[in-house]
């Protein structure tokens, strides 16, 4: 290499650095004002977050696949192939220094800029949005402390509403729930239905997708999963159908800044509750009974809980039955590469793990949250319905 290449290469290389070093500074900078300042990540979800994902969750709509998915398993097979290539490269070429320095800077710099993407679009897409004011500060929500005698009557009120929209929906010859709404656009339909009320849902609507690896899905328990580095909502088109209206409008409420699980469940629900379409309403209702129903067994009478359960139509146990017996296949088979409930434990560790570190203290018990805003949310249209 002659002298000026060398140090035209040397220049590139600062240049690359001196880039590299700022945006980690960068997103170093941004969780701190984010952990330090709610007014700071408010300010960013509203004024930011619109400007930076409608764009790439645009670009990213186009392709017919997941993205984020594809982007896994390349890590997931190249990673380990490249390192095996750089070994081989480097004993090939161990008689020339310049060789040898040019694939160690090439994959220094390849693993550097991946680094770069991951760190920079998780923190603009994911981290700074665990630490805006919490849903129910931000619309008003009452957020009082509820009896266990509030807490059945929510739960009579879902049961009776869920049964009703139970009897309502396609079944096929075993009697099971038949999704035939649009999924996709319906959704859509659903959370933009929701803007006038809650602004921060309004814009526009990445198109949900199904994940080809639906099954390994099925082993973590998950039902669907938000990509921050590719502004994609997925989800698993393997597990029982009634899960997916929800499920979906779940995860385009993660697109919209609401990362919290609980925050994002109850906004699935009410995108659900009051869309046009009945599966949808179906779906959303039973998603929230049995959280409901969950609460109930830790606060009230054994009787109190067993005359709620008794209460559900056949249609809601048939569906309810159903979706256990589904998960319970998927922990039973042995269709994956590696065992179900090996997947389901590293996942569930993974899950705590990273909502802890993001300020969830309670982890997955988060999820449970959504009963405080179900309640909040009950008795304040029960108030204005007096």
């Amino acid at each position: 290499m002659s002298l000026e290449k060398l140090k035209a290469s040397i220049r590139r290389r600062r240049i690359q650095f001196k880039i590299i070093c700022a945006l980690l500074l960068l997103c170093v900078i941004l969780n701190i004002l984010a952990w330090q300042s709610t007014s700071f990540s408010d300010w960013y979800v509203q004024k930011v977050f619109p400007v930076i994902s409608v764009p790439f969750a645009f670009l990213t709509e186009k392709l017919p696949f997941s993205l984020g998915e594809i982007l896994i398993l390349i890590a997931l097979i190249g990673v380990p192939l490249s390192i095996i290539a750089f070994i081989v490269l480097m004993i090939v070429k161990r008689k020339s220094k310049d060789a040898k320095r040019t694939i160690r800077h090439a994959y220094g710099y390849t693993y550097a800029w991946i680094i770069v993407y991951i760190v920079l679009t998780e923190t603009l897409n994911c981290f700074i949005l665990y630490h805006t004011s919490y849903f129910a500060e931000m619309y008003d929500y009452p957020q009082e402390q509820y009896t266990a005698s509030q807490l059945e009557q929510l739960a009579w009120f879902l049961i009776d509403e869920t049964n009703a929209f139970s009897e309502q929906v396609e079944r096929n010859d075993e009697g099971q729930f038949v999704l035939t709404a649009d999924l996709d656009e319906t959704a859509k339909a659903a959370m933009l239905n929701l803007a006038n009320d809650y602004p921060q849902l309004s814009g526009y609507y990445t198109t949900p997708k199904s994940i080809i690896n639906s099954f390994f899905m099925s082993q973590q328990y998950l039902m669907g999963i938000y990509f921050p580095f590719t502004m994609e909502a997925n989800y698993n088109d393997q597990m029982y159908e009634l899960n997916m209206p929800d499920t979906v409008c779940h995860e385009l409420a993660h697109t919209k800044g609401f990362i919290r699980e609980d925050e994002a469940n109850f906004i699935g629900f009410l995108a659900c509750y009051e869309s046009d379409n009945i599966e949808y309403n179906y779906s959303g209702s039973l998603r929230a009974l049995k959280y409901v129903l969950g609460k109930c067994e830790d606060y009230c009478s054994d009787e109190t809980v067993s005359e709620l359960y008794t209460a559900l139509s056949d249609g809601v146990r048939t569906d309810w039955n159903s979706n256990v017996s589904y998960w319970q296949e998927v922990q039973e088979s042995d269709e994956g590469l590696i065992d179900s409930q090996t997947v389901a434990k590293a996942s569930d560790k993974a899950m705590e793990t990273s909502l802890k570190l993001n300020g969830v203290e309670d982890g997955k018990n988060s999820y449970g949250r959504m009963v405080d805003l179900l309640l909040d949310w009950y008795y304040m249209n029960l108030e204005d319905s007096e």
